[in-house]
C-alpha cells in the first residue's frame, strides 16, 4: 500500500530563536494526518531545500519573525529551482507586513500566515493547495 499522506517539512531559518510557532503548526498539521519534519533552529536555506529534497516533501513552510523574509524566501525558491524542484508547495509565516505579500508570491510563496491566523486555517490551506500545478 501507497503512503499518500502529505509530507511537510517545517522550517525556521536563519538566526531568530522563537519557534514556539512553528512547533505549534507541525503539530496542528501532523494531527491533521499529515507526515511532518521539523528541521529545527538556524537552518540555512540550502540546508531546508536538502531537507525537502531528501524527504520528498510536498510543501515547505518556513517561520520567519526576524524580518528577514524576503531574503529568506527568495533563496529558498531560488534553490528550489535550481534543484528542479517545481511541485513543492512553498507557503510561510510570522511577522510578514502586508506590502511584502505580493513580492512573496510573485517569487512562488503560495500562502502567507500572519499572527492570528489559525491552525484550521493552515491545515486547511495545505490539503487544498497540495499537488495543485506550480502558479496554479
Amino acid at each position: 500500500m501507497v503512503d499518500e499522506r502529505i509530507r511537510v517539512v517545517i522550517a525556521k531559518p536563519g538566526l531568530d530563536g522563537h519557534d514556539r510557532g512553528a512547533k505549534v503548526v507541525a503539530r496542528a498539521l501532523r494531527d491533521a494526518g499529515m507526515e511532518v519534519v521539523y528541521t529545527g533552529l538556524h537552518q540555512t536555506p540550502e540546508q531546508i531545500v536538502e531537507t525537502v529534497v531528501q524527504e520528498d516533501a510536498d510543501a515547505v513552510g518556513l517561520s520567519v519573525l526576524s524580518g528577514a523574509h524576503m531574503t529568506l524566501f527568495a533563496r529558498l525558491t531560488e534553490l528550489l529551482r535550481e534543484r528542479g524542484v517545481d511541485d513543492v508547495v512553498v507557503f510561510g509565516g510570522g511577522i510578514i507586513p502586508e506590502e511584502d505579500v505580493p513580492e512573496l508570491e510573485r517569487i512562488g510563496v503560495t500562502g502567507i500566515f500572519t499572527p492570528g491566523a489559525t491552525t484550521t486555517d493552515i491545515v486547511e490551506w495545505v490539503r487544498t493547495h497540495v499537488g495543485e500545478p506550480a502558479g496554479a
